[in-house]
């Protein structure tokens, strides 16, 4: 009886927890590489805002290859995170829920520069804008964000 118990636990409880880790690590890259508030300054080295920020984007992608657009959100979390507590549909492209911000977000697009170079010299150019954004969310009721789809044309 006890070793059936344990078995039933370990075949619900284990994929749960898996799920659970999964989603919880989606959140986290999110905050990672999706949110600087505050804006952090990168050392001359690094020649602009976008070239430190992309290195560290790069260093904790699988892939090394060198991004063509990335967004950065420059708010609080609380305020990025509550627009996934009710998303408004879901994106099949993305098998995800999305919405589109409530709040406009200032924000840093970074910008890939040349289309050949290898991916050690990866330059990016820097823009900086308030706009709202569209948001993949981890789940339907009180989710969480994960991806920047693009930015809500003004």
């Amino acid at each position: 009886m006890v070793l059936a118990r344990t078995l039933v636990l370990q075949l619900l409880l284990v994929p749960a927890l898996t799920f659970l880790s999964f989603s919880s690590s989606k959140v986290r890259n999110f905050r990672i590489l999706h949110v600087d508030f505050p804006k952090i300054t990168f050392a001359k080295g690094f020649h602009g805002y976008c070239n430190g920020l992309m290195s560290v984007v790069r260093g904790y992608s699988y892939d090394k290859h060198c991004p063509w657009i990335h967004y950065v959100l420059h708010a609080p979390w609380n305020q990025i995170s509550k627009n996934c507590k009710n998303p408004d549909s879901f994106c099949e492209d993305f098998s995800e829920y999305c919405t589109i911000s409530q709040d406009a977000f200032f924000l840093t697009t970074c910008t890939r520069r040349v289309i050949s170079e290898p991916p050690t010299t990866c330059q990016y150019n820097e823009t900086t804008s308030t706009q709202r954004v569209y948001l993949l969310c981890n789940k339907k009721f009180n989710g969480e964000p994960i991806y920047i789809v693009g930015l809500l044309e003004k």
